[in-house]
């Protein structure tokens, strides 16, 4: 056994799949030194989880992925419904509820994404350690002391550090270490499987066939002629890919009503849906992210959207108070944000479990005449989708009740119903991006590393508090004097906070109750609204999100979880 200290690191992120990835990417940006171990010797190879949403897809831009992904996947928006060669409806995705710059679903493989962010962390100078597990740990005032050991080998290494993120999956050791219980059931088993196969279809939709025995899920791949196959009736033979091929064949023909050729498979798998969480994310200095905190049906996609969004989430938060710009109040809304969001995700995977099996005995009658109804009912068909996305597309989950939430007179339920309000993301749609350059100017502030204050001074003075808490605050904050139009002189405005042009006052507007300043979170969340009158109370809104003031800050130890 060799001891040493952690070297300068840290955070240990335990688990190199998207979660640990995510966080470890997310915190080397900021500045803050990481090693990151899993106990797999090398990547993944097989596709697994290939849904992105459009909430995860915001996040990738604010990460600065984005263009790295979508070269890479298949877009899709719609749902499209067979049963016996009909085409029973087709459903697409109506976002105006829920206004974003990704209206879509990108199918890309895990494996891909993985790819792309452990060639960014590369490119920060952090390479994966592969073959390296978390064997136990140890957790006190001073910081985590973790036991690794090398599969290869059997060596063993007791290791330092302040933090510890746990991204080790479902069957996570950090996890069992910390005593931290994965409450909830398992119930059906289902067989997914890739696959090339021959087939007229629309690679823009995933396909869902009702059939005399369970139901078959067909998901697009980017790579022409390749598919997800998806069987949540028949699970047996899956050591023997003939068989399971013929199966396939089988019921995808009777979905469809026309020959439908499988002409290889490429990966198999047999897995137990499970609906499970942990009560709390955080124990001291150790977190919990993704899987390892919370397993779910994978009927809608949500395990990778939810773990990415997790590791985002704690990531600038545990880099902020590392750094000294927010006190360690600020971790403890990790798990006071993240827990709910699980909870929600397991009821509506739940329901999206049994909407894909669908076994209700009188589903051959009642199903054609129930989607008829809404071919030809249109307003109904659309609440329906807009209802789908709610669940799925991550982008009506929100923050109000998050202890870094604070309401403000105008921005609450009376608020206009697009109305951007505190908890809410700060997002426009794709149409809205293209024609006002306020949201072009937001949407790139997005991309910024620290929280945003968005001041609407309107064309009279700001006041001298603003550029007090520009001054004090900067390494955390980017202030920005949101006005009609630039000011023809500016005096020597740039040692002060920059205007951001904002012609026609479309940003403003799309803030409930015309506040005086918008306080916009790192994740791109609204933390707050509020009138800005003498702009004396925005440092105690500052302090109120647990943000410190530069010059009276010092960088808390890497251990301490004050």
């Amino acid at each position: 056994m060799s001891a040493g200290n952690s070297g300068g690191v840290e955070v240990l992120v335990a688990g190199a799949g998207p979660v640990g990835l995510t966080a470890a990417y997310e915190l080397v940006r900021r500045g803050i030194t990481v090693r990151i171990v899993d106990r797999a010797a090398g990547p993944a190879v097989t596709s697994r989880a290939t849904a992105t949403h459009a909430r995860t897809l915001e996040v990738y831009h604010q990460m600065g992925i984005l263009p790295d992904l979508l070269a890479r996947g298949q877009k899709c928006d719609h749902f499209t419904m067979h049963r016996r060669g009909r085409r029973l409806t087709s459903l697409g995705t109506d976002y105006s509820e829920l206004p974003t710059r990704f209206p879509f679903t990108l199918q890309v493989d895990q494996v891909i994404t993985e790819e792309v962010l452990r060639t960014r962390l590369g490119e920060l100078g952090v390479e994966v350690e592969w073959g390296v597990e978390l064997e136990s740990l140890v957790d006190d005032r001073n910081g985590v002391t973790a036991r690794l050991r090398r599969v290869d080998d059997g060596t063993t290494e007791e290791f330092t550090t302040g933090w510890l993120v746990g991204a080790d999956g479902a069957h996570s050791r950090v996890r069992k270490q910390l005593g931290i219980d994965l409450l909830g059931e398992s119930s059906e088993k289902w067989m997914v499987a890739d696959a090339y196969v021959d087939v007229d279809l629309p690679r823009d939709s995933l396909h869902w066939m009702h059939l005399s025995h369970g139901t078959i899920l067909m998901v697009p791949f980017p790579e022409e002629g390749k598919w997800r196959l998806l069987d949540t009736d028949d699970v047996t033979d899956g050591d023997r890919p003939e068989v399971v091929r013929a199966r396939f064949e089988a019921k995808m023909s009777e979905g469809l009503g026309r020959t439908v050729t499988v002409k290889e498979l490429t990966w198999v798998s047999v897995f137990t849906i499970r609906q499970r969480m942990v009560e709390t994310m955080r124990s001291g200095h150790c977190f919990l992210a993704g899987d390892a905190a919370h397993v779910h049906s994978p009927a809608s996609g949500q395990g990778l959207n939810t773990g990415i969004q997790d590791g985002y989430n704690l990531a600038w938060k545990l880099a902020s108070v590392i750094k000294g710009q927010a006190d360690g109040g600020l971790l403890e809304s990790y798990s006071a944000e993240r827990v709910p969001i699980g909870e929600i995700l397991l009821g509506s995977t739940k329901t999206a479990t049994r909407l894909i099996a669908l076994r209700n005995a009188a589903a051959p009658v009642l199903l054609p005449v129930g989607l008829g109804l809404l071919n030809v009912l249109k307003p109904l068909k659309h609440k329906v989708e807009r209802k789908i996305l709610r669940g799925m597309s991550g982008l009506a989950l929100h923050y109000r009740a998050s202890p870094l939430t604070v309401g403000a007179p105008g921005s609450g339920d009376d608020a206009p119903a697009l109305a951007i309000r505190p908890g809410d993301r700060v997002s426009c749609s794709a149409e809205e991006l293209e024609d006002s350059p306020g949201w072009q100017e937001v949407c790139d502030e997005l991309t910024d590393l620290r929280w945003t204050l968005l001041v609407f001074a309107g064309s009279g003075d700001v006041p001298a508090a603003v550029g007090r808490v520009h001054e004090e605050y900067g390494d955390a904050l980017s202030v920005r004097v949101v006005r009609e139009t630039q000011p023809t002189d500016s005096g020597g405005a740039e040692a002060g906070p920059r205007v951001l042009c904002d012609p026609g006052r479309r940003v403003r507007r799309a803030f409930a109750g015309e506040p005086g300043y918008a306080l916009v979170r790192p994740d791109g969340y609204l933390a707050a609204l509020g009138p800005l009158g003498d702009g004396e109370g925005l440092d105690a809104l500052l302090r109120r999100v647990h943000l410190l003031p530069a010059r009276r800050s010092t960088a808390a130890p890497a251990g301490s979880a004050e």
